[in-house]
């Protein structure tokens, strides 16, 4: 259900790097939650770094969308860089069983399982 990896790159090169990565693999990043230093500024301790990236493909969420609208509560994807017991980790839940969970279109089935692939790719080149 998870694709985690554990990369030697410090949280902040990780950032960078998945930045990068998300662009040259045809994706856009919409937005970046700084989950951590968000709750740090509401006062809440938190030990931890945490950013979520939402990423998207244009081409692949309008056919999501053109086939299911009800499947924009499902996107854009999300991947994170956190750390974790002092470890810098990259990761995301797969979409191919999100998907799956949600519908049982062939079509769409393909389309996850493409992305998936694409992200995996991602994270892979950003560790």
């Amino acid at each position: 259900m998870y694709y985690t990896v554990e990369t030697e790159k410090s949280f902040d090169q990780a950032v960078t790097d998945l930045q990068e990565t998300v662009v040259n693999n045809k994706f856009g990043v919409l937005h970046i939650h700084d989950i951590g230093g968000t709750l740090r500024s509401k006062g809440i301790e938190f030990d931890k770094q945490c950013k979520v990236f939402e990423v998207c493909n244009p081409g692949h969420a309008a056919n999501v969308l053109a086939t299911d609208m009800r499947l924009n509560m499902a996107l854009p994807c999300r991947v994170s860089v956190y750390t974790e017991a002092g470890k810098t980790k990259i990761g995301f839940i797969k979409p191919v069983p999100m998907l799956e969970a949600l519908s049982d279109n062939a079509n769409l089935l393909e389309i996850a399982q493409e992305v998936e692939q694409t992200m995996i790719k991602m994270v892979d080149e950003a560790k």
